[in-house]
């Protein structure tokens, strides 16, 4: 199972607290602001996250290894104050009465136990979410790693991922520590250049990348800013490294100690009572009934199995819960229904005693409407039930209206549509270790609540669906194909758990031996998971040039080695040996993880997640496995189909983003292309470098896919440039070129930034819609990421509503056709089944056909067809 590591900076966080709240003291004059503070923020992220895993990171005293690089870092800082240094024991009592680890690690600070730590879960595939009210650890962002920094006072927060980093600042998260190395950070005493403040940083950045690019092209500035820069060349470039979270420290503590199962609550209620927190304490001791802030009169009718189904109407709200996220294993605890006449609890037993249940939840003709509907459609799948007439899905909804929307329990949500009368299910069953079903009346009470908040929300979000003229996204493709997931989720796909044990056993065998090749390459053994061993066999016994140090060594990370490669075989050697090992750890031995007794994989697709309107899964994710090696290919040699004698089935969109671009550019040169069925990157090589297709070497066709790819996914000369690993300039030109080859595609991206601007959306070929609330901003950079998400949002959102649709339509040609087949997985752009070797011929042509079908674009779209033993095979 994927973890879920929560790393707190402590110091910070206390801090925060401290300043945030008045002075409180308990009976004995002892201050508690900052552990209240803290004790809030703590309860309010556990209740939200529930973590797997979690850690307290402390600084360990005032000196640190920066330091050694610049003596006043940190000197401006004013002594803490008497009030807070008291409160820090009663603190670390706090965490220890919660049950979580704390840790500090001298001469080093928090942020670098915390980048160590987020580092390595990363590397184990983990979820890791950050928590401080420092910002300079938003260089830590990353696909798996959210940071959460605190803003107006302790409770309130702000996320950057990725994306939010990109859309706030116009940088990339590692580019953080450029822009407070050009600008300094006065709280930290680092000084940057002086004059330079934060507008002018991300110019220079959003022009160059980073500091070195900036001296790089210091001949390309004028006036004072010229003569600033180089006059604080050094003080920049210490300011970076300043900056810089080491994330290679000699952290001793390891991410499988961390494990999180709830706090000591007889301790945890002591220390309360000692520090006199009473509003915690009556929280604490609150009957379940009281738990809800705003309480309303319910009235409810809990339902015997043997009753009759005169209670069952035309249309009602359902409500099925279930004891946990994970729908294939988790148990139903009961179900309710609401209508204007009344709310119906049925208690778990009567889902497959009560046959007049089962016949309406079957009923097309009976409208449904649900929080959750492939949730509910998955558990009921297992109990033999099917989930007809689903008419509505809150959280499908509230997606489409905003889909920036992070929380999508049903209590979240409605709140979001001003009805609170709802508790969430950590208030009703605890948490962690103290998890647990209550007794049924406040079970059956919270279960009818939901269902009257499903029949009171439901109309209030359709009609602002509406009038956005998003209904039939929401109706016609989104909904229906919730019920279609989660008939997928139920029966997942079979995977050979021996063939996966014995690539990891070959892998393990080709680690050994890449391992000796090092050894012999290095003159001597030495842990190459070391990287202060590694770094002094490389930079002081190999001499190869040392491109950054950290304070324990030379630095050894990925981007340090792919800059040497080329310059000693053994370079490629260990980033083999790393890609190898986390082949190993990560896919191997984590899917070995999620197979469940009935030897299947039962991953669960996010349909309310991205906000392109791409699927994602997870537990296992199996849009991340590896396709690039060899050795990651293989993986899908273990997907098998789950009847003998049956074989696996795929088939694949053909480069379906650069039609949709063609469709809605309208421009002549791609939509010729593609209509007389050329090579496009061939073709927009020809186009690109002026030659003959005879004449486009691979080289060309190379760049000219970089390029098309690139408008596809936001093209800037600086991502094109280290694409390329070319020239800034060099990428430039490649841009015109291929602008002024295709000025539809000029012509689009101009007037739908037009478009952006005006409207504060960007909408998909089904009217799927983006908000883009910077694309106004004075910001340079927030503005310039905002026009590019406004270019490319409609082409890959199309993307994934065609390929939405064709799923839909190939489950009603299954259907129709009395095929035996299902359908598996969606992964990409690609649909994967399982079939009856009788069925192929049939599927060689249904299945293209549909999906080639599922939406009328003026260039045709493309499907490739294969079939095999296993998924590998059907390439």
């Amino acid at each position: 199972m994927t973890k879920k590591l929560l790393l707190l900076d402590g110091n910070s966080l206390a801090y925060r607290a401290f300043f945030a709240l008045p002075l409180l003291t308990n009976d004995q004059g002892i201050h508690t602001n900052a552990v209240y503070g803290f004790t809030m923020m703590l309860q309010k992220i556990l209740e939200e996250e529930n973590p797997t895993h979690m850690l307290v990171a402390f600084d360990a005293g005032k000196t640190t290894f920066r330091h050694e690089t610049f003596g006043e870092y940190k000197g401006g800082r004013q002594k803490t104050p008497p009030e807070l240094s008291e409160q820090f024991p009663h603190l670390k009592k706090l965490i220890e009465a919660y049950k979580i680890k704390s840790y500090e690690l001298p001469n080093y600070e928090a942020d670098d136990i915390i980048g160590t730590l987020s580092r390595e879960a990363e590397e184990a595939g983990d979820e890791v979410i950050v928590i401080s009210g420092d910002k300079d650890l938003t260089q830590l962002a990353s696909p798996s790693t959210s940071v959460y920094i605190t803003k107006k006072g302790i409770t309130d927060i702000e996320k950057y991922t990725v994306e939010h980093v990109r859309e706030k600042y116009g940088l990339s998260p590692e580019q953080i520590i450029d822009m407070k190395g050009l600008m300094g950070d006065a709280s930290d005493n680092i000084p940057g250049v002086p004059g330079v403040g934060e507008k002018t940083a991300l110019k220079l950045l959003a022009q160059h990348g980073s500091v070195e690019g900036v001296y790089e092209n210091i001949g390309q500035l004028k006036g004072k800013l010229k003569e600033k820069l180089e006059q604080n060349e050094e003080s920049a470039r210490i300011s970076k490294k300043l900056a810089t979270i080491e994330r290679q420290a000699p952290v001793e503590i390891r991410l499988e100690d961390l494990t999180y199962s709830g706090p000591d609550m007889d301790q945890l209620k002591g220390i309360w009572q000692e520090l006199a927190f009473k509003s915690l304490l009556a929280k604490l001791d609150a009957p379940a009934e009281e738990i809800t802030e705003e309480r309303q009169e319910i009235e409810f009718t809990t339902v015997s199995p043997e009753d009759g189904g005169e209670f069952l109407g035309d249309e009602m709200a359902v409500q099925i819960e279930i004891d946990g996220e994970q729908y294939h294993t988790a148990p139903v605890l009961g179900l309710a229904l609401a209508d204007d006449k009344g709310i119906y609890v049925f208690p778990a037993e009567a889902l497959q005693e009560s046959a007049p249940l089962k016949a309406w939840l079957e009923d097309p003709a009976k409208k449904k409407y649900l929080s959750d509907s492939k949730a509910a459609a998955a558990a009921l799948h297992r109990l033999g039930i099917g989930l007809e007439g689903a008419e509505a899905d809150l959280m499908l909804g509230a997606y489409i209206d905003n889909p920036s929307l992070t929380h999508t329990d049903l209590p979240n949500i409605v709140r979001e549509y001003g009805y609170s009368a709802v508790s969430t299910d950590d208030q009703v069953y605890g948490k962690g270790a103290k998890r647990a079903v209550p007794f049924d009346s406040i079970l059956h009470e919270h279960i009818a609540r939901k269902a009257k908040a499903v029949w009171e929300v439901r109309p209030v979000i359709e009609e602002k669906l509406k009038g956005n003229e998003q209904f039939s996204l929401y109706h016609e493709l989104e909904l229906p194909l919730a019920v279609i997931l989660g008939g997928m989720e139920s029966l997942g796909v079979r995977v050979d758990s021996a063939q996966l044990k014995a690539m990891g056993e070959d892998l393990a065998q080709k680690l050994g031996q890449i391992e000796a090749d090092i050894h012999e390459a290095a003159g001597e053994t030495f842990n190459i998971n070391s990287p202060k061993q590694l770094g002094v066999i490389l930079f002081e016994k190999l001499g190869l040039p040392a491109i950054k140090k950290t304070k324990t060594g030379y630095s050894t990370a990925a981007d340090v080695l792919e800059k040497l490669e080329g310059k000693h075989p053994i370079i490629g050697q260990i980033l083999l040996y790393r890609q190898l090992g986390k082949l190993l750890s990560t896919y191997i031995e984590g899917l070995l993880k999620e197979i469940h007794e009935d030897g299947k994989i039962h991953t669960r697709f996010q349909q309310a997640l991205t906000q392109t309107g791409r699927l994602s899964s997870i537990n296992p994710n199996l849009q991340n496995i590896p396709v690039r090696l060899e050795e990651g290919r293989k993986i899908r040699k273990a997907f098998i189909p789950s009847e003998p004698g049956w074989v696996m089935v795929a088939a694949d969109y053909s480069q379906i983003e650069l039609r949709v671009l063609a469709h809605i550019s309208e421009d002549e040169g791609l939509i010729e292309a593609f209509r007389t069925g050329q090579d496009i990157h061939t073709a927009t090589a020809v186009d690109v470098f002026g030659t003959e297709p005879e004449e486009v070497t691979p080289n060309m066709r190379r760049v000219a896919k970089a390029v098309n790819f690139g408008i596809v996914y936001g093209i800037s000369e600086y991502g094109l440039s280290e694409s390329l690993k070319i020239t800034r300039k060099e990428a430039g030109e490649f841009i015109d070129r291929y602008l002024s080859s295709f000025p539809g595609v000029r012509k689009y991206m101009e007037e739908i930034v037009k478009q952006a601007k005006k409207d504060g959306y960007v909408t998909t070929l089904m009217n799927r819609r983006r908000y883009l609330p910077e694309i106004n901003s004075s910001n340079f950079n927030m503005r310039s990421f905002a026009e590019r998400t406004a270019m490319n949002t409609p082409i890959q959102g199309s993307a994934a509503d065609i390929i939405k649709k064709a799923m839909l339509d190939m489950a009603g040609a299954l259907e129709r056709e009395g095929l035996k087949t299902r359908l598996l997985l969606q992964v990409h752009d690609e649909l994967i089944f399982e079939a009856p070797p009788e069925e192929v011929e049939i599927l060689k042509t249904l299945v293209p056909e549909m999906m080639e079908s599922a939406v009328a674009l003026n260039v045709p779209l493309k499907v490739d067809f294969a079939y095999g033993d296993t998924w590998f095979d059907t390439k």
